[in-house]
């Protein structure tokens, strides 16, 4: 249903997970859309992203709430879209051997469910029930989060375009924002690009790692810190995990990290190590074909697969690792939008950017701990300190 009677023009600067679904949440509330991107959408770091929808032990609890609200929005969003998205439920696995890290895991789900998230400790015979293709090995304690799943972005993207299209929305992509025609009370009057000017009422920079630039072009602060990644691909398999989508396994021993992996809607798996914050750029051959056997260690069936590497993904981090939603004070008609945990927080950051734009409203109550002035301040030492996201925020 497209909700009439909302004629200004908003231009969304930004094809990803996150900038696709706000334009699509604005298109469907009668708003004009105009949706650019510089490549093709999706094609960011939506094309890197792990996609495994949870809230965990994000801290503090408002952080953590954000996200489980978001996690439960996305079945109907889903529905919403009208079209698969490769959305799947069945919760997260996770086990350790070391008795430290098992303490640790111990004390995680303790936490949670202090919040009354639905994650328990569970036996290894229950660990091996619940996903009997996994050959776990010693357990000295493990996890399941039955709530949590996984998506595809790529294909929420394509979704998302689709219905812009339908909406008679412009998708512009190819295209560079190189400024912006600002009046002097610093709103934006038009968006400058290589070969035209765009005309806009709002803009929305939902631009991922390109945040940055293109807000300082309006004289903006947001920064990021720096968060390169690695996952890995293999050729497509039948169908391996049967009940839970998201696996986390333990390090060998080896010194080498624990192992991350999901089954994707084309068959293809994807696998990484680490916490989803770890700092790495190794995307080479050799490397690719190191995680696949180590996670053939854990799941047998990945020994019929051929790893294929993925170029190292730039992620969206704000520099202190929490999202940044809101219409700025030095360009009032600027709109940012820039988060890590982009493919959980979808749902509900689109949703709280439409109804902020279109109906004029602020939603501080949930959206003020993230605003873009608490930037404003920062200075160019601090920004270079901060080098690091906290697994944490992850």
């Amino acid at each position: 249903m497209v909700v009439r009677g909302n004629s200004q023009h908003v231009a969304v600067i930004g094809g990803g997970i996150v900038g696709a679904t706000i334009a699509w949440r604005i298109a469907s509330r009668g708003g004009r859309v105009t949706l650019i991107d510089k490549a093709e959408p999706g094609s960011g770091a939506s094309s890197h992203s792990f996609a495994w929808v949870n809230a965990g032990a994000k801290e503090p609890i408002g952080y953590h709430n954000l996200n489980r609200r978001s996690l439960e929005m996305w079945a109907r969003f889903s529905a919403s879209l009208g079209d698969e998205v490769g959305l799947r439920w069945g919760g997260k696995i996770a086990w350790e051997t070391d008795p430290d890290a098992s303490e640790q895991l111990k004390a995680r789900v303790s936490q949670l469910q202090s919040w009354g998230y639905p994650s328990r400790l569970v036996s290894a015979e229950e660990l091996a029930e619940l996903e009997p293709a996994l050959d776990i090995g010693p357990v000295s304690a493990a996890e399941y989060s039955d709530n949590e799943g996984q998506v595809e972005p790529q294909m929420v993207v394509d979704a998302c375009i689709r219905r812009l299209r339908k909406l008679e929305s412009s998708v512009l992509t190819g295209v560079d924002v190189v400024g912006f025609d600002r009046d002097s009370a610093g709103r934006i009057r038009a968006i400058q690009t290589g070969a035209r000017e765009i005309e806009a009422d709002v803009v929305v920079i939902a631009a991922g790692t390109d945040t940055t630039e293109l807000a300082a072009k309006a004289d903006v602060k947001i920064p990021q810190a720096q968060s390169p990644g690695v996952v890995i691909r293999t050729t497509p398999l039948p169908p391996l995990l049967q009940h839970v989508p998201v696996v986390y396994a333990p390090p060998l021993g080896d010194g080498r990290r624990e192992i991350h992996l999901r089954q994707c809607a084309d068959g293809r798996f994807m696998i990484g190590e680490g916490d989803q914050e770890s700092l790495a750029e190794d995307d080479t051959q050799a490397h690719a074909d190191d995680l696949l056997a180590r996670a053939a260690c854990y799941l047998p069936g990945l020994s019929d697969a051929e790893a294929i590497p993925v170029p190292v993904g730039w992620r969206p981090m704000p520099l202190d690792g929490y999202p940044t939603m809101g219409f700025t004070a030095e360009s009032p008609n600027l709109y940012v939008a820039l988060t890590h945990s982009g493919v959980t927080l979808a749902p509900v950051l689109s949703q709280l950017a439409a109804l902020e734009i279109c109906e004029n409203v602020r939603a501080d109550t949930v959206l003020e701990p993230y605003r873009p002035g608490r930037f404003a301040t920062i200075t160019d030492e601090q920004i270079a300190q901060a080098a690091h996201p906290r697994s944490r925020h992850r």
